[in-house]
């Protein structure tokens, strides 16, 4: 714990001199006898008080005390959300998605586990929906209406195209997106054009930009590129450009498989029935964080999957910061000056 105005904090060297004083002057006070007419009365009266007497004092002291540490703006380290704080969601809804070796399906597991997301995200934050095959459609802007975006990842289904997987695309959309929430101009056809070129610059960035950045990317997907126009690394080299680090989860087993209906969704033609092997692709994904400067994360299980959004959940779109608790001690102090009036009531320090 910290002080905004720490010298505020010798009001408490003055109530310790105070108390100190008080407690002196009684005990000179005790020195002169006093006469009754019956002392054994007398005795038995003020062994059964004394210690409920000292009572109300000492909750008044530590009220005062409570009140002079308010004084000093009192604050705790905590994550508080970013400026501008905004994280693009971005969802694999590709055939392989519907692969059953994550329950009920990968897509239902991915679902469920951006409700999950959705649950924890505090109001303040902006939140917007990316879903992506063969291309990538916005499905919901950047906003704080997080019931809008629950209402998407319910309906995700409308959004499936089965046209492959365009992994460097999805990324595209989702910096544009970001860039678009923050302000900043997307990139040009020009810039696109120099992917390669680019990534060799970023890659040599300063670390610690991503951390800067009031725009993050959680990215999940389940396989590899397999169309698009932007390779995997191009994408991430516009959003380690744009200083937006991505958060991937490479969702599914290896010996996961879809049945082949009709031909295409990004396959070879084949018989219907044919089980067709859709294991994840982990390296991309990884290479994808690791030059954002963002995490990644494996997830085989739904359990698995939820702990991931829950993990990043924590703490994405926030940064550590210091949070003023000043009402917590004034809080305090109320309620011990309220216990010692209702003692003070109670217990009366006079005598019959």
């Amino acid at each position: 714990m910290s002080f905004q105005s720490p010298w505020l904090l010798l009001g408490l060297v003055l109530l310790a001199v105070a108390v100190g004083i008080w407690t002196l002057a009684e005990r000179r006070r005790m020195r002169y006898a006093v006469r009754y007419t019956n002392v054994d009365v007398l005795a038995s009266l003020e062994s059964g008080r004394s210690w409920l007497r000292l009572v109300a004092p000492a909750l008044f002291l530590l009220a005062l005390a409570a009140l002079l540490v308010s004084l000093a703006r009192p604050q705790v380290e905590r994550m508080l959300l970013k400026d501008r704080a905004t994280v693009i969601l971005v969802v694999d809804t590709s055939r392989s998605m519907q692969a059953e070796d994550v329950k009920p399906t990968r897509l239902g597991a991915a679902q469920d586990a951006l409700r999950t997301f959705l649950d924890q995200a505090p109001d303040g934050l902006r939140l917007g929906l990316v879903v992506f095959a063969g291309e990538a459609q916005v499905a919901t802007p950047p906003t704080r209406d997080h019931e809008l975006v629950k209402t998407a990842v319910d309906e995700i289904d409308n959004f499936l195209v089965f046209g492959g997987t365009a992994i460097g695309d999805a990324l595209q959309t989702a910096v544009e997106l970001g860039q678009r929430a923050t302000g900043e101009p997307p990139p040009s056809e020009g810039q696109i054009a120099a992917g390669q070129s680019r990534l060799a610059r970023t890659l040599a960035q300063a670390a610690g930009c991503a951390e800067k950045s009031p725009v993050s990317i959680l990215f999940l997907s389940d396989g590899a590129q397999t169309r698009g126009v932007l390779q995997p690394l191009e994408g991430a080299a516009l959003a380690k450009e744009a200083c937006f680090p991505v958060n991937t989860i490479a969702l599914g087993t290896p010996g996961g498989v879809i049945e082949r209906g009709q031909s295409g969704f990004g396959f070879p033609p084949g018989q219907s029935g044919q089980l067709i092997p859709v294991p994840p692709d982990p390296d991309t994904l990884r290479a994808i964080a690791e030059t954002t400067g963002g995490q990644f994360s494996e997830a085989r299980t739904a359990d698995a999957l939820k702990a991931a959004y829950e993990n990043l959940g924590s703490r994405l779109g926030r940064e550590p910061g210091k949070s003023e608790v000043t009402f917590l001690f004034v809080a305090i102090a109320a309620g011990l000056l309220l216990v010692a009036g209702v003692l003070s009531a109670v217990v009366s320090p006079r005598l019959p």
